[in-house]
């Protein structure tokens, strides 16, 4: 239910944009039982040294997902309040929004690969890259199963 109420509150603008990684970090443990960190640990199962290279890293990564995300959750929340009244200009507008959010995670994902190869190793970058595509696309086939459709709801009004 936690899961779904925070779905809504991102498509529909009833939360506020700082309490992002709270619910984000909420919905992976619904999902999975751990914290991102213990799965992203686990998962990974470096060495000490390893780990000890891997921390700032990604903590870097964490930090700078996190910012990028709060421009996802703005673009939900335009249109939560758009949609009823949506036109060609703010569609084109959200959905150019929409794609230059996923091609800076893009971006900074590739950034993070190329240190983690240097400090892990190119297996160990590759788990990191292959676990966080993996949660980043679960998250957002959850917001997905939640958000309407442009026009959905005018149809479901009409029958």
């Amino acid at each position: 239910m936690k899961k779904i109420l925070f779905i809504l509150s991102l498509a529909f603008g009833l939360s506020a944009a700082a309490q992002t990684s709270v619910d984000e970090i909420n919905l992976i443990q619904d999902l999975y039982g751990k914290s991102k960190a213990d799965v992203v640990n686990e998962y990974l199962s470096l060495s000490d040294t390893q780990a000890a290279a891997f921390k700032p890293i990604y903590d870097k990564y964490e930090t700078e997902r996190k910012a990028l995300s709060q421009q996802k959750i703005l673009i939900l929340e335009d249109y939560g309040k758009n949609y009823a009244t949506l036109s060609d200009a703010k569609a084109t507008e959200l959905t150019s929004k929409n794609l230059k959010y996923n091609q800076d995670s893009e971006k900074l994902l590739a950034k993070t690969h190329s240190k983690l190869v240097k400090a892990i190793g190119g297996i160990n970058a590759a788990k990191f890259v292959q676990l966080e595509q993996y949660l980043q696309v679960t998250i957002r086939a959850e917001i997905q199963d939640v958000i309407p459709f442009i026009g959905e709801l005018d149809k479901t009004k009409k029958n």
